[in-house]
């Protein structure tokens, strides 16, 4: 059914086209033409004024003939970096760059597999309904693009999602929240080898916090680390402040409650030990979620897995990703596995195999989803 060399030619075309984060514009102009060909009215947001990014979300809409709610698919537009000047490679069956950049397969897969999907069925007067296609910038180091979505403007209260590493039939049921967390550490300076008694060290300070913070893998639930630090000025001075950046994770938000408290209270407590101030900024990236077993847009998803030929993998994920969002504003969101892997290395791949059967996934979805018990 899938036009399997135009797909293949997609990706590679898109994957040349640099779109690192907060640097979409390009690559969401150029997707912008595509989909005005395919029918669909472009609106936009202003996301990316909000975030620093020079374009916005694109919300893309095109009037089907079947009656019914309108379903949303959504991948987003930018890389992590190393993503400027990609040159993809094919062997064996495999997709890569060349070796010295990501590939960007996350999410340009996605995309790929939801536009050839929807030409397809075009081509072939499948019936469809009214879908949007929700295209994000800023998806990579905090879900921004979603997380600053105007969510008036969209229409649909279902939503399937092409950004899981997984391979095709794989269905994230549950996501993780997530905390972000900054402390700056403001100690006193001092001559480190004439008088370093009157000196605070912020640095020992956070190294006092850290070691009494349970970080890592907490439970099979949550994890935690420390990502950054950043402080000092010379050998000779002893350290006047530190900036730490830490997150922490949890399938379950109350979880998640009691990791930040505790680590947040070692950083208090060291200060208290050893006089130093301190400033301490919590923010809750985005929530936790979770499909129950019965649920209908869940049901749904697995029966048209195994109908185009799949095998149905429910999984929970360690990370983000736009569905977090889209679930916490009122849209039922699943994310789905496209097989790419090792992603936001140079090692990342995606095998034409998963990309074809992503495609067909989509087709699947987008022609069956206004026959179902959901409308």
């Amino acid at each position: 059914m899938i036009n399997q060399q135009r797909l293949l030619n997609r990706l590679v075309e898109y994957v040349q086209i640099d779109s690192e984060t907060r640097n979409e514009k390009v690559y969401a102009d150029h997707m912008i033409s595509i989909l005005k060909k395919l029918g669909f009215e472009i609106v936009r947001d202003n996301a990316g004024e909000k975030i620093g990014s020079n374009t916005n979300n694109i919300i893309a809409k095109r009037k089907g003939e079947k009656a019914g709610p309108s379903l949303a698919l959504s991948a987003h537009l930018d890389t992590v970096t190393p993503g400027i000047g990609i040159e993809p490679v094919i062997e064996d069956g495999v997709i890569r760059s060349k070796g010295d950049t990501i590939l960007g397969s996350d999410d340009k897969a996605g995309i790929a597999a939801m536009v050839e999907a929807i030409e397809t069925a075009i081509e072939q007067q499948a019936p469809m309904g009214d879908l949007e296609l929700l295209l994000t910038i800023a998806e990579e180091g905090g879900l921004n693009g979603s997380r600053n979505m105007d969510y008036s403007l969209v229409d649909s209260k279902y939503a399937f999602v092409f950004d899981s590493g997984g391979a095709p039939g794989e269905i994230m049921i549950q996501g993780p929240a997530q905390d972000k967390i900054e402390i700056v550490i403001t100690g006193r300076p001092a001559h480190a080898g004439v008088c370093p008694e009157e000196g605070i060290s912020a640095i020992q300070v956070a190294a006092h916090a850290i070691d009494q913070m349970k970080l890592l893998r907490i439970d099979e639930e949550t994890t935690a680390n420390i990502g950054i630090i950043k402080g000092g000025k010379a050998t000779n001075i002893v350290c006047p402040e530190v900036t730490i950046q830490a997150e922490a994770r949890s399938l379950k938000n109350e979880k998640l409650d009691i990791q930040t408290k505790h680590m947040v209270a070692c950083f208090e407590d060291a200060c208290k030990t050893y006089n130093a101030d301190y400033r301490v900024d919590v923010e809750r990236a985005y929530d936790a979620y979770l499909f129950e077993k019965n649920d209908p847009f869940l049901e749904y998803t697995r029966k048209h897995v195994e109908a185009a030929g799949l095998t149905p993998e429910e999984a929970a994920s360690g990370g983000g990703s736009d569905t977090n969002v889209y679930n916490a504003n009122g849209i039922k969101a699943l994310n789905l596995g496209i097989g790419m892997s090792k992603c936001h290395t140079l090692e990342e791949f995606i095998k034409v195999e998963h990309l074809n059967q992503s495609a067909e996934l989509v087709y699947q979805m987008i022609t069956e989803f206004w026959k179902s018990e959901l409308n």
